[in-house]
């Protein structure tokens, strides 16, 4: 048996404070001859204070909240492990750049994000998903679950406000390393969606081609275009060397070298934006292989149960104990 709150189980010494303490009877005499004997009353005050020890143990018991031990089982599904690196940069909580032609008019690619991801999330039951937010730098906002609940609650928290900046390279880079201490399913994926792209060094290149490498990740890259935004299939720009290629461009190109399967999309409206995210649905349904834990049964219950039912016994023994003293006082 383990406990959620082990802290607690440092008020365990408050069980001794009935022992500890002396009851002050409400009545003075100033002759012992006139008190009666009641033994009744002598054997419910000593099982009056083991009830009390024992109340305050079941309740301190029941606050550090003890559990069953944690069981796993093996399941096979159709699915993937994949992490959603999501841009939180500021530009995001602006409408697509087709967003008055067709689609929901006024909706922001940050909410139409949100909603499509979390249809994809329902659609899929047997992905581990997990989620990572960056805008000036990448944060980690839940590591891989199957646990529906979880996911939804961390896409809720990751639609916060984000900063001008949209630093790419360390969504990607904390993503990849979410797989670490992962067993491998058979099937990972990094979906990126972003509204544009910074420039990365060259260390972290050789950074995220390793890793991507190493852990067999997929990546799949969906860019919500800006109004009047470049277009990074844009065969202008194909063959050109010069160093101030926007930074889509070049990081396209540097996806397409990366050893690992790589397919990128271009999202005008919430509606491109769902095929996209139904194309990779399509992808990555592969059959795997994964651990599901069991939590084990909650103890906390029971011993509130136990308190309720010592206080019951405990106000009945003291009820018992009021009777006995009545009957046995002498009238005069």
């Amino acid at each position: 048996m383990s406990f959620a709150e082990p802290w607690m189980l440092g008020l365990l010494p408050l069980c001794l404070v009935p022992l500890w303490l002396n009851r002050q009877e409400g009545r003075v005499y100033s002759w012992l001859a006139l008190v009666p004997l009641d033994r009744v009353s002598d054997i419910a005050s000593l099982l009056l204070r083991y009830l009390s020890v024992a109340i305050i143990a079941c309740m301190v018991l029941a606050l550090a909240a003890p559990q069953g031990r944690v069981t796993q089982i093996e399941r096979t599904g159709k699915g993937a492990q994949v992490v959603l690196v999501i841009d939180r940069s500021a530009s995001m909580d602006d409408p697509f750049a087709g967003a008055g032609v067709e689609g929901r008019v006024g909706e922001t690619k940050s909410g139409a994000a949100k909603r499509l991801i979390t249809q994809f999330v329902d659609a899929r039951k047997d992905d581990m998903v997990g989620i990572v937010t960056f805008s000036n730098s990448a944060m980690h906002v839940f590591p891989l679950t199957q646990s529906r609940e979880a996911i939804h609650a961390a896409i809720a928290a990751a639609g916060g406000s984000g900063l001008l900046q949209t630093n790419i390279g360390a969504g990607v880079t904390t993503g990849v390393t979410m797989f670490e201490k992962m067993p491998d399913s058979g099937s990972r994926a990094i979906v990126l969606l972003s509204d544009g792209a910074g420039r990365i060094s060259p260390k972290a290149k050789q950074k995220i081609s390793d890793w991507i490498t190493r852990q067999h990740v997929n990546l799949y890259w969906i860019v919500l275009r800006q109004p009047d935004g470049i277009s990074i299939f844009n065969p202008k720009y194909i063959g050109v060397s010069d160093p101030e290629e926007p930074a889509e461009i070049e990081l396209h190109k540097f996806f397409q070298t990366l050893k690992t399967k790589y397919q990128a999309y271009e999202a005008e409206d919430p509606k491109t934006l769902q095929s996209a995210i139904q194309d990779i649905n399509l992808r990555e349904r592969k059959p795997i292989r994964y651990m599901e834990k069991i939590p084990g049964k909650d103890y906390s219950s029971l011993f509130i149960l136990a308190a309720v039912l010592l206080i019951g016994l405990l106000l009945l023994i003291k009820l018992l104990g009021i009777n006995a003293w009545k009957q046995a006082t002498p009238r005069f």
